[in-house]
């Protein structure tokens, strides 16, 4: 499937995600009625034989189970058309072993991944990526299936860091290179343009900066051949998005670098007969230079990205997160938790 400016995702009949890697964990909040959302012990006391009974109730242990919680982003989507099927790894979160343990938790098939897109080079969203596509193609090549797809940005940094209110850059490790990728058992392709991604998928290409205030992340800094840059509006950085016939686009974000708002825009110039249904991911409203940006941000989703449902986590932070649930609960709110899954179903 070739795309350009302007195309779309094909319509699907279902959508099935997973939260992996989240920066919180939230199991006991109640799910607003008519919330494609499962919390995460609801699946597991689903899945996991019982010990015995009392009072005619299964007893099942579960909390042994739970998903861990660290600073990071990954999500699983499984694409559903017809008999066709894709299921995509959106980021992997910082840390390889965490990536592991929580899918194990989550009974995970690794074989059925059929590709890791990588939303920017940033450490949280790559960090773990070697370990991860190793376990991965290993899986795969266990089933007889193709070798893993790695999809990533073509200009990436060496390192990058965060000039902090302490007059100290926090660093970044450095960003795991390609032949280290290719070497633990994957294909690595690059783009940065729009394009499908396992053809039931679309990635977008760099964001266009169209709001006023969201002007990136100040004092963001990357390193490249030995040259330092300021670098606060990481053009590297892409949404992946999917359509559910009858609901609309979902869009996985990773930080929003670009502007949430400016995230939504784009998705809906990319699928202009669709309405943005679930808006999942990092906000990044999180930090004593972007909190500013809360107010306007709440605003212009409602009125002009107008989506379906909020699912914020990772950077979002806890000020955006309140001003979100403020604005879009009860009907509309459905934080990113580690374990958390949501169906999405054509109506």
């Amino acid at each position: 499937m070739t795309t350009h400016e302007g195309a779309a995702a094909p319509d699907l009949d279902e959508l099935s995600i997973t939260i992996v890697v989240d920066n919180a964990t939230d199991t006991l909040s109640s799910i607003t009625l008519g919330i494609p959302q499962l919390p995460e012990l609801a699946y597991l006391l689903s899945q996991i034989a019982p010990m015995g009974q009392h009072d005619g109730h299964d007893c099942v242990v579960g909390f042994d189970h739970l998903c861990v919680a660290c600073h990071g982003f990954s999500a699983l989507a499984t694409a559903r058309q017809a008999d066709r099927t894709a299921t995509v790894l959106f980021d992997v979160g910082p840390y390889g072993d965490v990536w592991l343990a929580n899918a194990e938790r989550l009974a995970v098939d690794l074989s059925n991944i059929d590709a890791l897109f990588l939303s920017h080079w940033h450490w949280d969203h790559s960090g773990g990526i070697t370990t991860v596509v190793e376990a991965i193609a290993a899986a795969r090549h266990r089933a007889g299936r193709a070798p893993l797809v790695v999809d990533v940005h073509p200009d990436r940094p060496d390192q990058r860091g965060l000039l902090t209110p302490l007059d100290i850059i926090a660093m970044f490790p450095p960003e795991p290179t390609i032949d280290d990728i290719e070497a633990a058992g994957a294909t690595v392709v690059a783009h940065a343009d729009v394009h499908a991604v396992s053809d039931l998928f679309l990635a977008s290409g760099d964001i266009p900066r169209q709001t006023s205030y969201e002007t990136g992340l100040p004092g963001h800094h990357s390193w490249r051949n030995g040259e330092v840059t300021l670098d606060p509006g990481i053009h590297d950085e892409r949404f992946l998005a999917a359509s559910v016939r009858g609901r609309g686009t979902t869009v996985f974000t990773a930080c929003s670098h670009a502007g949430v708002v400016n995230v939504g825009l784009e998705a809906r110039h990319l699928h202009p007969d669709q309405p943005i249904d679930l808006l999942l991911g990092g906000y990044h409203l999180a930090g004593t230079t972007v909190e500013d940006r809360i107010e306007p941000t709440v605003h212009d989703l409602i009125t002009l990205v107008e989506p379906r449902v909020v699912a914020p986590g990772h950077c979002t932070g806890w000020r955006a997160a309140a001003a979100l649930a403020n604005a879009f609960t009860p009907t509309s709110y459905a934080p990113s938790v580690v374990g958390t899954r949501y169906f999405l179903n054509a109506s």
